[in-house]
């Protein structure tokens, strides 16, 4: 993941999630360790849009779903995959017999995070070590449509839980190609919409 897509993920995690608006660039820095620059660079586009207000001293987060769908547009999962594999057991037992340490993204994210799905899918996508996963299921023949998609999980995702986190599902499920990641945007869209209506109130 681009180092100002942490940023990304951070202030909408906090926004939607912990209902936290204001941000300094100095504790964005402090807690992704990137560089003051990096971070103010992350941010401009972000002042241009409107998406963020900077006043004296920090800065508050003003619309989340710009900055969401700025994110979704600049993500690129597909060069992320690290392995990827066609396993031919049921979704439910390949995400049963993953390593305990996985992180859940996309369909299995929804899933684990809202106890429900809007539609069956038949794809597991998951941020963690490809060699672990690799051992506990190797390639049988590549000829077939792998299932099972494996990405690089930076050093900042296991703070967020074993899913990934809601902005980051949503941006996920945006870049990838099965159809039925409409349906679960759609209402996971609402879902974001309801949180950040909550959260101004």
């Amino acid at each position: 993941m681009k180092q100002k897509e942490l940023i990304y993920r951070e202030l909408l995690f906090q926004t939607i999630e912990r209902k936290k608006y204001s941000f300094t660039q100095l504790g964005l820095a402090n807690q992704l360790h990137l560089s003051l620059s990096v971070v103010n660079y992350a941010l401009k586009p972000l002042r241009q849009m409107g998406a963020i207000i900077v006043k004296l001293r920090c800065f508050e987060v003003v619309d989340a779903l710009k900055i969401l769908y700025y994110w979704a547009s600049l993500r690129n999962t597909e060069k992320e995959i690290v392995y990827k594999v066609r396993i031919d057991t049921p979704i439910k037992q390949i995400e049963s017999e993953l390593p305990p340490d996985t992180i859940f993204g996309a369909y299995s994210a929804y899933k684990f995070k809202f106890k429900d799905v809007p539609a069956d899918y038949s794809e597991v996508y998951v941020y963690d070590d490809a060699e672990e996963i690799k051992k506990r299921f190797p390639v049988s023949d590549e000829k077939l449509p792998p299932n099972l998609f494996v990405l690089k999980k930076d050093e900042f995702l296991e703070n967020y839980g074993k899913t990934t986190p809601i902005a980051q599902t949503f941006v996920d499920l945006w870049n990838t190609k099965e159809w039925y990641a409409r349906d679960f945007l759609d209402v996971l869209k609402k879902r974001i919409k309801e949180m950040l209506q909550h959260g101004n109130q």
